[in-house]
């Protein structure tokens, strides 16, 4: 069965970059739809003769919307369909101030001041927040990179259980992901940057891997988390959630925090590929 998912969260957090990956990706996209007709073109969507990867409908992109309607649809769709999710986007105030300023476009919270429209809509968007299934803060991604995160978590989603895992590296210097569930640090290891030949590589290239890999503490350090998660994944599962996002953080997100999440991802069996936010940076 395709997965149903509401997309919402804080204008101009990336709803229209997650409605084209979506899209991208074979699912059927319907935007701005009123609340009252998503049940029923859900129930279309899902059981029509074409076999979507997922049905999205994308909420309040050109308006405001209504916490208690959206969460009474979410609540009906749930009834009807197992898999129905809601995935809120975020972002800190000052980067959708950037962001707003940037475009010129009108904030479709009406107050004074641009600052006190971000202010209202999070003040009435916080129950679902609360409520959402899957929060990605999109406050220290470009658009590419939440591409990719929305490609990582969503890609061949149908058949993998209740609860999809995924894993994301990043550096210290360029904050803590907002949006994760368990963050490890892996500052502790000597860091491959003060080696000149193997500064200008990755986590991901061979040189890297092993001169992490290879030390003693590291593989403690895997031995310990692995066995942690093994038996905490499970655990996260029966209570019903839906999405866990690990973080595994070095200084500055390209070395040591890569090879050590590519290698998690290979002992916890995890499918899809790692988001490494600042490997670039």
């Amino acid at each position: 069965m395709s997965e149903v998912l509401l997309v919402t969260g804080m204008s101009g957090a990336g709803r229209s970059t997650v409605s084209a990956a979506l899209e991208d990706m074979g699912w059927f996209v319907i935007d701005n739809l009123p609340l009252e007709l998503i049940v029923r073109v859900g129930e279309l969507a899902t059981t029509g003769s074409r076999d979507y990867e997922g049905v999205a409908f994308v909420v309040g992109r050109s308006g405001v919307v209504q916490p208690d309607a959206l969460l009474a649809v979410q609540k009906e769709l749930a009834q009807r369909h197992t898999n129905a999710k809601i995935l809120f986007l975020d972002a800190p105030d000052d980067v959708l101030i950037h962001r707003f300023e940037g475009n010129r476009r009108r904030h479709p919270f009406e107050a004074s001041t641009l600052a006190e429209s971000i202010a209202g809509e999070r003040a009435s968007m916080r129950t679902i927040h609360d409520a959402a299934d899957l929060v990605i803060d999109t406050g220290s991604i470009n658009t590419n990179q939440l591409r990719s995160r929305i490609v990582e978590t969503f890609t061949e989603s149908r058949g993998k259980g209740p609860l999809r895992v995924s894993l994301v590296s990043f550096g210290y210097s360029n904050g803590i992901p907002r949006d994760v569930d368990l963050v490890f640090d892996c500052r502790f290891l000597p860091n491959p940057h003060w080696i000149e030949e193997l500064r200008p590589q990755s986590g991901l290239d061979e040189a890297v891997a092993t001169y992490v890999l290879d030390q003693e503490p590291a593989q403690h350090f895997l031995h310990d988390v692995v066995e942690m998660l093994e038996w905490q994944i499970p655990e996260f599962a029966k209570e019903g959630k839906s999405y866990l996002s690990i973080a595994i953080g070095c200084t500055g997100g390209r070395h040591r925090s890569v090879a050590i999440a590519e290698e998690l991802r290979r002992r916890l069996r995890i499918e899809h590929a790692v988001f490494h936010r600042d490997i670039a940076r």
